[in-house]
Order: C-alpha cells, then structure tokens, then sequence
C-alpha cells in the first residue's frame, strides 16, 4: 500500500483537518484542570509541564507514531482493524476489541460537550462578559450542538476541504501566543528534564492523582491511528511534529505566564471565578479574545466532527464484525469512507446534550473525560501485543513494550479513578452499556451457533433436482434466493431444505445459495460461484471486507449479469410463453427469521443474553434491510428458535373411569 503512506502537502492537510482536532483542542483545559484548587508554585507548573510533554512523547509519539501505526490493516487503522488482524490468533481477544470500542464511543459522546463548553467560556475573559450567566452559555452549547448533529446527513465532504487550512490557523495561533508569553519566564524550558516529572510524582502531596488531569493532553492519540486509512502512515508522521511542536510552545507559554502573574496563590473555585483566571485565554490580547473565541469553538467543532466520523466508522466495522445490531447506513456523498447513521446520530446527540445539562461546567466535565481514551488505549496495547507475536518479534521486545506501557497505563487509569465519584462514573455508565450491546450480540450468535443444524447439501441434491422437474407441483419461483450462514460450501441449514421441501413445497427452476463471509482485509470485495447442478443448484460465496457494506441486491444483480455475459447460467423463464419472448424470470428471496421459543431450558444467564438479543433485534434493522434486499421480492419465514428443548416436562395421563 505505497501510495497509502506517499506524503503529500495535500495529505498533510487533510492530517491537520481530521486527525488532531481532540489533541489539539487540549490546550483549552489541561492546565485549568491543574491549577484548579491548588496553591500555584514552581513546583506545580514545571513538575506537570514536564509530565505533560513526556507523556505525549512516550504515549503518543513512541507508542502511536512510532510503533501502532505500523500496524496497518491493508492501509487502514482503528481498534476493529488491529482486532481484524488478530482476532485468529486468540477467540478472548474480542473482549478487549469490544472494551475498547465502547470506550471510544464513550468518548465521542464526551468530546463534544468539553471542547465546544471550554471554548464558548473564553467570552468570559472580556470585561462586559465576565459576568455572563453560565445558563448563556449552556444554552449556547446546545444550540451548536443542534446544528452541529441536524448537519451530520448532508455529509461533510465539502466542510471537510476546510477542516486542514482552518486547523493550520488554530496550530499557528497556538504556536503565537504561547511563543509570546513563554518570555514571562524563561526557566519555564526546566520542565524539558525528566527529573521535574518524577520529582513531582514523588514528593507533591497527592501529585500522583494529578495524572488524571495531565492524561487530557493526549486524549486525541487514538485518533492517529483510527484516521490512519484517510491520511497515511507518512503523512500523519510528518504532520505530528508541526503539532507536537505547536502545543509544546502553547503549553510552555501557559506555564510562564501562570508562573509570571499567579505564583504564590491559591487558585479555589472563587479566586478563578473572581479574578477570570483562564490558563489558555490569558494567553490572548482583549482585542484578540472574540476571535480567539470563534476560532476556537471552530477548533473544537472539528475536534467533534472527528469524533462523531469516527464513530460511524466504528460502529460500521462493529456490524460487519457481527459485534452491533444492524443499522441503517445512508451515503450522503460519493466520497469513500463517507457514511451516516441516524440510529448513532441520536444516540450521541442524546448522550451530549445530557452530558452538557448534568456537568453544566467544561471544569466538571473533566471528572469524565480521559478514563474512556485510557481505557481505549490500554486494550489497544493489549491487541498490539498480540499483532506483535504474530509478527514474530522478539519475546524480549514485547514483554519490555507491555512492561513500560503497562505501567504508564494503569498508572493513568488508577490516577483517573480518583474522579470515578466526581462524575468518571458516567463515562463507565456509558462504556458499559455500549459494551453490554456488543457482548450480548456477539454471545448470543454463538449461542445460537451450537444449535443450529447443518446437513450435507450433497444428500439432498437430488431431491432438490427432482423437485426442480416436477411439473406436478406449481412453480413457486423461477429463481429461488435462500441466505445461508454455513461457512462449509458442503452445507446447508436444515432449516432452508425444511423450508424448500416440507408442507408447500417450494418448486423453482435454479435455486441460488448466498453465503457472506466478512473477512480481515477492509475493502475486499469480491465473489466465487460454485454451481452444484449447473442450471439446477448454483452457490454463490461472497467475501466482503469489514467496512464494505452487504448491499446483497445490487452485487447479486451483478453477479448474475457477470454469469449469463459468460453464458454460465441461463436466466430466461421457463415458461413457453415467456421463453419465446425471451423474457427473464423473476427472482424471490427467501428470508429465514428466527424468533424465540418458550419452549426452552437455558441457563439463567443465557436465557438473559438471549432475551436481550431478540429485543435488540426487534429495534434493530430486519434481515431484510439489514442485507440491503428492500428493493427485491422478499418472503419472510418465521421459525422458532429453540435452543435447549425442555427435557423434564412432567405430564401424566389420566382416565376418565379410573378410580379415584
């Protein structure tokens, strides 16, 4: 995949537009999550500015740029496409691969309300807004966020060619007004020396726990390689120096401006809110604040719109992996990756104006924010280390990697339990009713696996060949549709030749087996045929990449065209009237719906995982839609689904002369 990785000014813009709006937007409230409720000191400024620029070292530059990205699925990235790649080698691997897509879908339910809330809040560094209500200001979040996700199904092809050139402004002014201030005291560079981090760490009464605010400058890393398939291995790695470098110097201006005008005080609630201290917009002139407002609500606006993209990818991986119910999945413009899905939509437009109206504050959204992405990140190390083996790299190599990463990790995620209590425990709420929806789809697929039966398809051949001739029996179609999950071409479900053979049976002239295999590689797409009695019996065998979409009826058609074009197949009626004219026969798909029988005896907790399914399913697209058939001839069958027939039903017969 050369001209993935090719870098290009183009591709470097495009990097800027999509990738780094969550990292980038961190400026706005890490130092203010730091200072808040401490005495402001030496100490505290070069001891969490040294931590803040070798955790975006060894986390995001050496972990992600260096190391992660290499890990490419076919040019694409994302915790679904490391799983795709692994997911062989290891049956438990699913769970960290669910565990870290719902803490991603956590945090694009987060992202939103702390970046745009943090930016709308600078107007309260100009005089005649110092005292703006903070209702005005939700109220304003909610409006963005309105427009915000009612434009998400227009697309955002045309918006996006904004996103690089307007995020090259927003880095630029990062750069400025850090560089400004870092003049207010140049001992600030100090914080380059590890020594002041583990210092800190040490001998700063609860300086530990102060990790927690630290981690939100490298909440966007994820990013970086979830984006890797729209900007390129190449691009994304050139494009992080420019921003590395850009937060480095906004952080470093922050710091010596805090050390120049608060050294020595205790910064509580009252004092910020008394005197307006803000870390990054004291950075800015007056005149400059309106601006530096717009621009970065802007800033934050993409940060967002990375984030909800991200998650419609994630959610479009998930479904295809057999992970999430099916949805409905709109195209909104010709460009590749581009897609919409309303379900998701709501469900995130839900979950942040919920978020805006409990939290009210961006300093009280931190409590939530970073256990997501930590969460994220550690199952990403677990998943990597996985990939790692199956490259064969040295032992020595991998036990060092999760040794230093996991310390590094969980030191973060122990730091940021510390505000399970202060709202953190939204963020789990969230991860864990996302995680809830995968298992139960998943568990509930191999649960029904051990109890569907497959037969050899070769063993009823002839009767389905015999029936095929037998002008006895009126034709039901002339070519008959039937989806199979048999990953065997040897096998069929007894449930479809019951349904072809038993009762009515269903005469057709060819009848046509669909099986989709979803395989590692993305964008795979392509077909064999089998035909099995030519003319008679035909096995058609898709293989789909996970993030194609199985739009059935249209690559059926094809399919089709490509068989008769290669005179394979013949798809004219079979009826003389019809055949003369040399018209096509119709085609009838066959849908097989299972629905849950009462007569069954599972465990408690199967039986709980089973009734959660067919509720998803019942909110969740059908079959129909689901395999994109609502614009062919479709016949649905329900058939009930049971799993553990029950054995000790005690039922005694009585007579009616007996002697009582």
């Amino acid at each position: 995949m050369k001209h993935v990785n090719k870098v290009t000014a183009a591709g470097l813009l495009v990097a800027l537009g999509i990738i780094y709006g969550d990292i980038g937007t961190s400026p706005l409230y890490v130092f203010n999550s730091i200072i808040k409720d401490r005495m402001l000191d030496e100490n505290l400024i070069l001891g969490t500015l040294s931590l803040i620029i070798w955790t975006l070292t060894l986390l995001t530059t050496i972990k992600y740029v260096v190391m992660v990205l290499r890990a490419d699925n076919r040019g694409e990235g994302g915790i679904f496409a490391l799983f795709a790649l692994v997911r062989r080698r290891k049956k438990w691997l699913v769970i960290p691969a669910m565990i870290g897509g719902a803490a991603l879908l956590s945090d694009g339910i987060i992202t939103p309300p702390i970046s745009i809330t943090s930016a709308i809040e600078g107007l309260k560094e100009l005089p005649r807004f110092h005292e703006m209500d903070q209702n005005t200001i939700v109220y304003l979040v909610l409006g963005i966020l309105v427009v915000f996700f009612v434009a998400q199904q227009f697309g955002t092809s045309s918006i996006g060619k904004m996103f690089g050139p307007f995020m090259s402004v927003w880095f630029g002014m990062l750069a400025v007004i850090g560089l400004v201030h870092i003049s207010d005291d140049f001992s600030i560079f100090r914080a380059l020396n590890p020594y002041y981090a583990i210092h800190f760490l040490f001998t700063y009464p609860e300086g530990f726990w102060l990790l927690g605010a630290v981690f939100l400058c490298t909440t966007g890393a994820e990013a970086l390689y979830s984006d890797l398939g729209h900007c390129g291995r190449g691009n994304i790695r050139i494009s992080w120096i420019f921003v590395k470098t850009c937060l480095l110097i906004n952080y470093f201006g922050q710091g010596a401006s805090l050390l120049k005008h608060h050294n020595g005080k205790l910064l509580s609630d009252a004092v910020i809110k008394a005197e307006g201290i803000n870390a990054f917009y004291d950075l800015l002139p007056q005149w400059f604040i309106v601006p530096g407002v717009i621009i970065a609500t802007s800033a934050a606006i993409i940060a967002s719109q990375a984030m909800v993209t991200g998650s419609f990818t994630l959610i479009n991986e998930a479904i295809r992996l057999n992970l999430w119910p099916k949805l409905k999945i709109n195209y909104p413009t010709e460009a590749k990756g581009q897609i919409f899905i309303p379900a998701i939509n709501t469900l995130l437009f839900v979950g942040c104006v919920g978020v805006v109206l409990y939290f009210r504050e961006s300093s009280k959204m931190e409590a939530a924010y970073g256990l997501a992405i930590i969460t994220t990140m550690i199952m990403t190390s677990i998943l990597f280390a996985n990939y790692l083996v199956l490259h064969r790299i040295k032992p020595g190599f991998i036990y060092l990697f999760l040794l230093i990463y996991g310390i590094i990790e969980w030191s973060f995620l122990f730091a940021l339990l510390d505000k399970f209590v202060h709202g953190g425990y939204i963020t789990l709420m969230i991860g864990f009713i996302m995680f809830s929806i995968m298992y139960v789809w998943y568990r509930s697929r191999k649960i029904k696996n051990r109890y569907i039966e497959f037969v050899r398809l070769e063993e009823y051949v002839p009767k389905l060949e015999e029936l095929s001739n037998d002008s006895s029996v009126p034709k039901y179609a002339t070519h008959l549709v039937y989806l199979t999950s048999a990953n065997n071409p040897k096998e069929i479900e007894h449930k479809i030749i019951y349904s072809i053979l038993s009762g009515r049976p269903k005469r057709a002239d060819i009848f046509w087996f669909i099986h989709v295999d979803t395989i590692d590689a993305p964008y795979t797409c392509e077909y064999s045929v089998e035909h099995i009695i030519p003319n008679d019996i035909i096995r058609v065998e898709f293989r789909l990449g996970f993030r194609m979409q199985p739009r059935i009826n249209l690559m059926f058609k094809k399919v089709v065209e490509d068989l008769v074009a290669n005179r394979e197949v013949n798809v004219t009626s079979r009826y003389e009237s019809q055949q003369r004219n040399k018209m096509a026969g119709d085609f009838k798909f066959i849908v097989l719906e299972k629905f849950l029988s009462q007569d069954n005896e599972l465990p408690f907790f199967e039986r709980i995982i089973m009734r959660a399914y067919f509720w998803l399913k019942e909110i969740s697209l059908n079959e129909e839609k689901g395999f994109g058939l609502e614009q062919s001839t479709v016949f649905v069958e329900k058939f009930p689904l049971i799993i553990s027939p029950v054995s000790n039903l005690k039922l005694q017969r009585i007579y009616p002369n007996e002697d009582k």
